[in-house]
């Protein structure tokens, strides 16, 4: 269906057009024409299937249709809660680019940065106000932002905010809010805790589910490598060095580990960039933007700061580690497949990751096919050397024994570690000497 089917008012129409958009995604056209009537909605959409517009568009019309005196201080009237600074960032720059055309201001918040910028804005008035939940919070307590006059509220990406630990933060957002307004909630998934939080903050809801278009595990071309820990940097490298490989959205399970992998590449002459939720938010857009405009050929993210990447044409993406939840598997590898487009995933699997392996194809029920020839293919190990030893669970004591190394938990790991060395070592020999 297109836009114009759809009884958007005419200042939207054009910046939609300004932005490419005619015709409009399913959970659009399912979602605005509820939206516009003034009803909650519950939709279940991943990222990539064009809920910002779904949700946006609405609250902005509503909000044209209201104002009024304009030279009075603006109260803020639409509240959007996101989990993450680029989602925030991202949800906001679109609001700003389909109201360009209307008089109507919005504001980002979030941590990382300094506040004072933000609590000066505040001070101007604002009518949208695009938020994570820790700084918002934060300038709440404060007394420099009011939701007492909040006729519009979203929270969206709810599932990340649980896996995130913000819940408890935005139970306590709610209480400020007008029991009468509008409410639209999204989750990619609806676990148990969500459901319920859902149930009790929206009012006969229209419930909409939505698919992408095209299914990531169906356009995209995935692949796994079976690789040993030790090998997977040296494997990486050897595969970016490829020019073919226009762009990389590289995904480390921790920040640590992609301020390793990132510092390796550089290191074989590979320019890439990392980005997590240590790095400062100038240092995070500043990575986020050398990438999208293709400064930058290879990202490395963790999966919370990926959430908000939204790259056209990104042509490749690359899980060094695999995820330990199989749905972040689809969420990952659906970022190369953006609007209908195909891409490119490859995964590497080493020894003890096949468990997860299994249940990623478990969970998108195909088998993910195996590059068998590669300069660093896996060396099995006896499993009781795979597997991390247990430690001693017996209560820690005041022992002079009981010291690093000494203990009984202590020296187990540190045997189990020398074999799994020597095993390592013996199988590289054998490598070299064919």
């Amino acid at each position: 269906m297109l836009f114009e089917n759809l009884n958007i008012i005419e200042p939207i129409q054009r910046a939609l057009k300004t932005e490419g958009y005619t015709k409009a995604t399913p959970i659009q056209v399912k979602a605005i024409p509820p939206l516009l009537e003034g009803m909650d909605l519950l939709g279940c959409a991943q990222t990539g299937t064009g809920k910002t517009a779904a949700f946006a568009i609405p609250i902005l019309q509503g909000l044209s249709s209201e104002q009024k005196n304009l030279k009075e201080k603006r109260p803020i009237k639409a509240l959007i809660l996101a989990p993450t600074r680029e989602l925030a960032i991202q949800i906001g720059d679109s609001f700003k680019a389909y109201g360009k055309h209307l008089n109507i201001r919005t504001l980002m918040i979030f941590g990382g940065v300094p506040q004072r910028p933000q609590t000066n804005s505040l001070a101007r008035g604002i009518d949208i106000l695009v938020a994570t939940p820790g700084r918002l919070l934060d300038l709440i307590n404060q007394k420099y932002i009011h939701l007492n006059q909040i006729k519009y509220f979203v929270l969206d990406e709810s599932d990340l905010m649980l896996d995130m630990g913000m819940f408890q933060d935005v139970k306590k957002i709610i209480k400020h809010i007008p029991a009468v307004r509008q409410t639209m909630f999204f989750s990619a998934t609806m676990p148990t805790e969500i459901a319920k939080l859902s149930g009790s903050i929206l009012k006969n809801p229209v419930k909409i589910e939505i698919t992408p278009v095209s299914s990531p595990v169906e356009i995209i071309e995935q692949t796994i490598y079976h690789v040993n820990k030790s090998n997977k940097i040296n494997l990486l490298v050897h595969l970016l060095k490829n020019k073919s490989i226009a762009s990389a959205l590289v995904f480390s399970r921790t920040k640590h580990g992609a301020d390793k992998i990132v510092k390796a590449l550089e290191k074989a002459g590979l320019k890439a960039q990392a980005i997590h939720g240590n790095k400062s938010q100038k240092a995070r857009q500043l990575a986020l933007n050398n990438f999208k405009e293709k400064k930058t050929r290879i990202l490395v993210a963790t999966d919370i700061a990926a959430r908000g990447i939204d790259v056209d044409e990104l042509s490749h993406v690359i899980n060094f580690n695999l995820p330990e939840v199989p749905e972040t598997y689809v969420h990952r590898i659906g970022r190369t497949g953006r609007a209908g487009h195909g891409g490119t995933a490859i995964s590497f699997c080493d020894q003890e990751e096949k468990p997860l392996l299994r249940e990623i194809q478990k969970l998108i029920a195909k088998a993910v096919p195996v590059v068998t020839v590669h300069p660093f293919p896996l060396v099995e190990m006896p499993l009781e050397l795979v597997v991390p030893p247990r430690r001693n669970s017996a209560p820690k004591t005041s022992s002079p024994n009981h010291k690093r190394g000494n203990g009984t938990g202590a020296s187990k790991n540190n045997v189990g570690k020398k074999e799994r060395d020597r095993y390592y070592s013996k199988n590289k020999r054998k490598e070299n000497s064919n």
